[in-house]
């Protein structure tokens, strides 16, 4: 037979106030239901805890020695009872998040202001790499998120869109294809480009794109320089070096540099992006909280 908490409580309850009364009064149980919890206790552990002194019930040598271990275990029973409810009520816990670095300096400050404002006791651990690491961090359990976008094969990850992300041209400002109401990627393909590193999706996306342009062969993309930053490549186009395409997500962060980022077509290159998370079980508090206001914010009626 197993020793239950409430057996324990009566116990504790009838030790410290030697009355089956008191103890029904401070634990709002019956009497009988006490003496019932008492009795069980003792039967699985093999021996009586209490003797009777006339009116009052005193603990025997065996009751003496377990009394301060059982008050020990209801401590730490109540307290592990109220970390969790804690972290249910979101008052202490911590989240991991990956995101890709481009997410993580143009949309994760506003996200993480909103959520400390509504939750102050959670900590964030917050890790900006590069998709591919975002996608195993998430996989492996290092982050319980991620921000990315959506990979090619999910595998054992969920996806949960937030919007669709549109490549841009990023120029130099005084660019001849600043006026330019959109940009074709030909019209990249005659620039000395700027382009992320060889493996990276960025690059798949566009040597897809000039591909698909009727930019090769001898109208091939003139690759100036290989970056493994887009924070790098905006710094390298406002240097004057050349032009490259990026993420929308990048947009203000471009701008920030002084760069101007025009609409990119023919073909137009078009990537969901969304939160990353584990296809088996549930995600915790906070990462649901984190969740919802992630999918709200991208709800939220833009302020243009």
């Amino acid at each position: 037979m197993s020793t239950t908490i409430k057996q324990l409580r009566a116990f504790v309850a009838v030790a410290t106030t030697h009355s089956l009364a008191e103890a029904s009064a401070q634990l709002h149980v019956s009497q009988p239901a006490i003496s019932i919890a008492i009795r069980s206790l003792e039967e699985s552990l093999g021996g009586t805890l209490f003797s009777r002194d006339g009116r009052q019930l005193v603990l025997t040598p065996e009751g003496a020695a377990f009394v301060e271990r059982a008050q020990q275990l209801l401590h730490n029973w109540d307290n592990t009872l109220d970390a969790v409810q804690q972290r249910f009520r979101l008052q202490q816990g911590q989240l991991s998040i990956a995101a890709i670095p481009a997410f993580a300096l143009n949309h994760m400050p506003e996200l993480l202001r909103e959520f400390h404002q509504r939750y102050p006791d959670i900590n964030i651990v917050l890790e900006d790499i590069v998709m591919e690491r975002v996608i195993s961090a998430v996989q492996e359990g290092r982050a319980e998120l991620g921000f990315s976008f959506r990979p090619d094969d999910l595998g054992s990850l969920t996806f949960n869109p937030i919007g669709d992300d549109r490549f841009v041209a990023v120029l130099p400002k005084g660019h001849p294809l600043e006026n330019n109401d959109l940009v074709r990627w030909q019209d990249l393909a005659r620039e000395p480009f700027i382009a992320m590193n060889r493996g990276s999706a960025v690059r798949r996306w566009t040597d897809a794109a000039f591909s698909q342009s009727g930019a090769a062969g001898d109208a091939a993309p003139r690759l100036l320089c290989e970056a493994y930053q887009l924070s790098t490549i905006g710094r390298l186009v406002k240097s004057g070096l050349g032009v490259s395409a990026a993420p929308s997500l990048c947009i203000g962060q471009m701008q920030s540099y002084g760069l101007v980022c025009k609409p990119l077509a023919e073909p137009v290159v078009c990537h969901p992006v969304g939160i990353l998370a584990r296809e088996v079980g549930a995600l915790s508090a906070p990462a649901q909280a984190f969740v919802s206001i992630a999918l709200s914010e991208h709800q939220r009626p833009s302020a243009d």
